[in-house]
């Protein structure tokens, strides 16, 4: 059985946000995966994120690919649009609903066989031309579905359950999305849910093509000893950048953090990153301090988790392409075919 409906009833008094929802309004069915996948504290994330955000469900458009990552949205957000598309094509039908419909909020979500293997090109496409939706990368270094494949992000030297070693070297999609020119890029561990959720709020209120890689151990094929994905181990070689909290426009939020320099990165809307920094030297904004360090901690055995890169003052692809400000299936007919005087002046500036 796929599908399996929550119960609508729950108590009366449960808190609600800024547009009078519960938590319970951005859930979805109930998950069918194995019992302790960290892909379902992605999609618990996900949810205490829009609710925090007060999004209304029905203007976020999730989509997502083929996989076990893939099947997660059917457990978050039951009230938005939603589409499953085939195997590493999900970045491009995002592209083409973003471009067709601009008032939505755009929110894919992958594997690391979906983004980076038979859809590597379809990610880096997207990453590359600013799209602005939160594209969220399920990461568990195996193929869940055929019984525990290496994927492209296994790393090099880890050991499959069966005792097969991987021997090819990992794709870190991170530092691709990095180097792709991708405006936000943060990596994270599903078992870091304080970590996690205001990244994903960050994420969702940036405009231009935000990327989270999020460390997500298989708990059937990649969760042993040997493995580089395992909950175990990411804890042990987790080096974490900083630490996050979303402040909206005219909202005061406060938060307890460690002692340590806090930084401050205004966003294109209005809504304020504070940064807890971990690590001295390390400039958010600065994208060849951002691809330098993920090298540097790579070749140190450590993982890095927290907010890598922002550019503050994102241009997204509608920006980009000069378009109407107004939804593109929103046009009538006499906005689109505005007739043959316009059509020649048009071929005559081609000439």
């Amino acid at each position: 059985m796929s599908y399996l409906p929550k119960p609508k009833l729950h108590h009366p008094k449960l808190p609600t946000n800024a547009i009078g929802l519960t938590r319970r309004d951005y859930e979805g069915a109930i998950s069918t995966l194995c019992a302790g996948c960290g892909h379902d504290s992605i999609s618990a994330a996900i949810i205490q994120a829009c609710f925090n955000l007060s999004l209304p469900p029905h203007r976020v458009a999730k989509l997502s690919g083929i996989g076990c990552s893939s099947k997660t949205p059917t457990y978050f957000l039951g009230a938005a649009h939603g589409f499953n598309s085939v195997h590493g094509r999900m970045p491009s039908v995002l592209t083409g609903a973003y471009l067709a419909n601009r008032d939505l909020i755009y929110l894919g979500v992958s594997g690391d066989g979906d983004s980076a293997s038979i859809g590597f090109g379809q990610f880096a496409h997207s990453i590359r031309r600013g799209v602005n939706m939160t594209y969220i990368v399920e990461n568990n270094g195996v193929y869940g579905l055929t019984k525990g494949q290496f994927s492209a992000t296994s790393d090099k030297g880890s050991v499959a359950k069966k005792g097969n070693v991987n021997t090819d070297q990992p794709i870190d999609l991170a530092a691709i999305a990095v180097q792709l020119g991708a405006t936000f890029v943060a990596r994270s561990f599903s078992g870091d849910k304080e970590q996690l959720v205001p990244l994903i709020e960050a994420a969702l209120l940036h405009e231009g093509s935000a990327f989270i890689d999020v460390l997500s151990p298989c708990v059937a094929f990649n969760n042993h000893p040997g493995s580089t994905k395992s909950y175990d181990y990411v804890r042990e070689h987790n080096d974490a950048l900083n630490r996050l909290d979303v402040m909206l426009p005219r909202q005061e939020i406060t938060a307890s953090y460690a002692p340590g320099a806090l930084t401050e990165v205004v966003q294109h809307d209005g809504s304020i990153l504070r940064l807890r920094k971990l690590h001295d030297g390390h400039d958010p904004t600065d994208r060849t301090s951002a691809m330098h360090y993920l090298m540097e901690r790579k070749a140190a055995g450590e993982i890095v988790t927290g907010l890598i890169y922002v550019e503050p003052e994102a241009t997204p692809l509608h920006q980009n392409l000069g378009t109407v400000p107004v939804a593109l299936n929103s046009l009538g007919d006499a906005d689109l075919c505005p007739g043959a005087d316009a059509l020649e002046r048009i071929n005559a500036s081609l000439r």
